[in-house]
């Protein structure tokens, strides 16, 4: 689903939704006491946010993965697996499974490492552990008590903020961040380019990042674009597609996960051609699009990089 325009607003819908958020946090809370969390026997690193929909957090998990790589250890990527028809715990493999089967994003950091998806986070740890995971990067499954971490990073986007500040769904919040944010042992803020919006003073380490496209993408530079995409927040990549120098002649905005059909695919390519354009999108909606329409896309490959990679070493230092 897209987020609702009033989860930035606290006007009247979201005030008069608040019970209802009263007793979503409620829920979560006793979730939280009647749970018993499992230890896995290696380091569980999780990628979390505060706010539904996406921050960043695959990206943060991939570049967690690399540093871990470059120690040498073995990490492997656990996911729930949104928008996929398996409940694992499964390995992913991108030469078997499509997104209908495991989800986007599991694609994305299977192309990176091992990566298993799990409904049932605890059985995938366990799996991942018994195919030789020397750690555990979970992307997303910060609100999930089943499994214990033993390092959390929140992840947030520095332009969405926390928009209303109230819980779903009044507003974009999993939980209250003061309760969240006990539980977190840092911040990771996503940096756009955008105007920043409000954000809480932490006490906590923060780690500033950014997103920079890959060389590839550079060649969009001067072109004309329409750019189309099924994220969380689709302005931050029509924003990356401005700051690569490309010019954006149209764009369309679609639900995080959704599910492209031909139909409306052929024509925004359509569109592109009688614009004299060509038609991008982004690395994730890429395993969405139909077999047949993928060469008529370019894709847009992010990174994220850490501005201070020291800080984040000292965090992993922790745990390892």
């Amino acid at each position: 689903m897209r987020a609702p325009e009033f989860w930035q607003h606290d006007g009247r819908l979201a005030k008069a939704l608040q019970p209802l958020a009263w007793l979503y946090g409620l829920l979560g809370h006793l979730r939280w006491a009647m749970s018993t969390p499992w230890a896995a026997p290696v380091p569980v690193i999780c990628i979390g946010n505060l706010v539904a929909g996406g921050a960043g957090k695959t990206p943060t998990a991939l570049a967690i993965g690399q540093a871990l790589a470059r120690r040498g250890i073995a990490a492997h990527f656990l996911s729930r697996g949104h928008g996929g028809r398996l409940a694992g715990p499964l390995r992913v493999d991108g030469r078997l499974h499509g997104a209908d089967d495991v989800g986007d994003e599991p694609l994305l950091l299977a192309a990176a490492g091992p990566a298993w998806i799990a409904r049932d986070r605890v059985k995938g740890a366990r799996a991942a552990v018994a195919a030789g995971a020397q750690a555990i990067i979970m992307d997303d499954g910060f609100q999930n008590p089943g499994l214990a971490k033993d390092l959390s990073l929140l992840v947030f986007d520095s332009a969405q903020g926390l928009g209303n500040g109230r819980v779903h769904p009044a507003g974009p919040l999993r939980e209250r961040p003061n309760r969240g944010l006990a539980r977190a042992d840092g911040v990771v803020i996503l940096r756009t380019g955008e105007p920043a919006a409000p954000l809480p003073d932490f006490e906590m380490p923060v780690l500033q990042a950014r997103l920079f496209p890959s060389a590839e993408a550079e060649a969009l530079r001067g072109q004309r674009v329409v750019a189309f995409a099924g994220i969380g927040r689709p302005e931050r990549f029509f924003h990356t597609v401005r700051e690569l120098g490309a010019e954006l002649v149209g764009q369309q905005a679609f639900a995080d996960h959704h599910a492209y059909g031909e139909d409306e695919i052929w024509a925004l390519i359509e569109r592109a051609r009688e614009l004299d354009a060509v038609a991008v999108t982004t690395a994730k909606d890429a395993h969405r699009l139909p077999p047949g329409a993928r060469a008529m896309v370019t894709v847009i490959e992010v990174s994220l990089t850490f501005e201070r990679e020291d800080r984040l070493t000292q965090l992993l230092d922790i745990v390892l």
